[in-house]
């Protein structure tokens, strides 16, 4: 589905609305209380559905959603809402905080709940894509009224002030018809770029595991000649001339204590942080370091050089146990902070970019889970990140990994880089064609007569994709063994 083939409508009138400018001649402008009614229905029991506003998905259950906040020990007296009532977080309006429901359930007292009149002739369908819609964004704003952003709020007598533009219900119908056509492809579009960079990511972290164990040769893309027994039950067998060891030989280790407090006794410092670990997998000068203080000694510890690798130490979430990054920027003043080890390798027998990419193996990494302590919170022991085992090949042959792995992780990132940025293309696109359509910009009405009734295709529309991905995959993974052997 394409806007390319669509043209204007033959005649347009003044609107005289800034955000709307020009509208379909035969289009209505109404008031919003000449279309909708307030309905403020009570729950008696409070267990109904509870039901909440997302921003990019309208009205939804608050159990689909991560919102955790606003926990009620009862939800007698909440809102009652039904499908087809425009449902309005009336703080919230501004940043698409509204939509039609298509569930019966309850909503915060402090929503606007609205109904389309009989008389009306408006379909919930047209009014949630016209309200949600990038023009009449501009109408939330100028009727939100506050101090600051985070405190606007739109009334019920606000809203139904508002001009709303209406066609006829055939041409409402035939605008929600050609919009959920055009959404369907839209969607299938998004989720095989979707799958493509799982599949990308998926395939880095396969290579990673192949490189850093054995299991091919990167000068050649072969299995090594000869391979005995490692020791080890989770790693196997290794390359004959590969060693075993744990961190604590490899590696000098500091768990830092540095906290982000500012105290007028301390030095001032730069504090690399847990997320700036776990957010970049090289710590380079384009971190915003938090500006924080620490003692002299602790400075002297704990500042960072270039070729370390650091290590979150610390989290709530047990997968996030573990995660490296490796150093790349040094300077006086940036120390490591709190929740973080960091290793120094020995420089004689380990380079510090294989030591970053073995630790980031999946079953490397596993290591450090294990041995994680905790119940609600999870941390690392010195002794348990010493006692990490990490397979090692001769200094020559780590080289020869990083920089296979170097080469295949940039050309990883670039496709990747190309899909996140077709599918931000597509979702621009959905939110012009949108605003454009409902709007009148665009007459839809020749094309959605031309749609099917259903869409029988579908089903084979998404396997195909499936198989363009896959395709797709293959294509860019051949390019990047070509990219990295070069």
């Amino acid at each position: 589905m394409s806007a390319n083939g669509l043209r204007p409508y033959p005649a347009y009138r003044h609107s005289g609305l800034d955000w709307l400018r020009e509208v379909p001649e035969h289009w209505e402008l109404r008031r919003g209380k000449t279309v909708f009614r307030c309905i403020d229905a009570r729950s008696e029991t409070g267990s109904e559905e509870l039901l909440t506003v997302s921003s990019d998905r309208g009205v939804v259950p608050r159990d689909s959603t991560s919102v955790t906040m606003f926990k009620a020990r009862s939800y007698v007296g909440h809102k009652l809402c039904w499908p087809g009532d425009l449902v309005i977080n009336s703080l919230w309006a501004w940043s698409r905080g509204l939509g039609v429901s298509r569930y019966h359930g309850i909503v915060s007292t402090a929503y606007g709940v609205y109904r389309v009149r009989w008389k009306a002739r408006a379909l919930p369908d047209f009014v949630h894509s016209l309200v949600r819609s990038e023009a009449f964004n501009w109408e939330l704003r100028v009727r939100s009224k506050g101090i600051w952003f985070s405190r606007l709020q739109l009334t019920d007598d606000s809203f139904l002030r508002a001009p709303l533009p209406l066609p006829s219900l055939s041409e409402q119908r035939a605008i929600v018809r050609f919009l959920e056509a055009a959404d369907r492809r839209i969607r299938r579009y998004i989720r095989a770029k979707e799958r493509l960079i799982e599949l990308l990511e998926e395939r880095k972290r396969v290579l990673i595991h192949e490189a850093v164990t054995g299991r091919i040769d990167v000068r050649t893309g072969q299995p090594y000649p000869a391979y005995k027994d490692s020791g080890v039950e989770w790693l196997g067998k290794v390359p004959e001339h590969w060693e075993v060891r744990r961190v604590a030989n490899i590696a000098d280790l500091r768990v830092s204590n540095v906290d982000k407090h500012v105290r007028e006794e301390e030095e001032p410092i730069r504090l690399c942080n847990y997320v700036d670990v776990y957010h970049n997998e090289r710590i380079d000068g384009n971190i915003a370091f938090m500006p924080a203080t620490a003692k002299k000694a602790e400075i002297q510890r704990f500042r960072m050089a270039v070729g370390d690798v650091l290590l979150t130490k610390d989290s709530e979430d047990w997968t996030d146990i573990g995660v490296p990054a490796l150093v790349e920027y040094a300077a006086p003043d940036l120390v490591c902070g709190y929740h973080l080890a960091m290793l120094r390798p020995n420089g004689a027998f380990l380079d510090a970019g294989y030591l970053f990419r073995a630790l980031g193996d999946s079953r490397v990494a596993r290591q450090f889970r294990v041995a994680a302590n905790g119940v609600t919170r999870y941390g690392l022991s010195r002794h348990a990140i010493r006692s990490v085992r990490i397979p090692l090949p001769p200094v020559v042959a780590q080289r020869a990994i990083v920089r296979f792995l170097d080469r295949a992780d940039r050309c990883i990132r670039r496709h990747i880089s190309a899909a996140q940025r077709q599918i931000a293309l597509l979702k621009e696109y959905r939110t012009r064609m949108i605003a454009d359509v409902v709007t009148g910009k665009l007459d839809v009405r020749e094309a959605a007569a031309r749609l099917p009734e259903t869409d029988p295709l579908a089903d084979d529309r998404d396997r195909t994709d499936t198989i363009h991905t896959e395709a797709n995959l293959h294509s860019t993974v051949h390019d990047m063994a070509k990219e990295a052997s070069a």
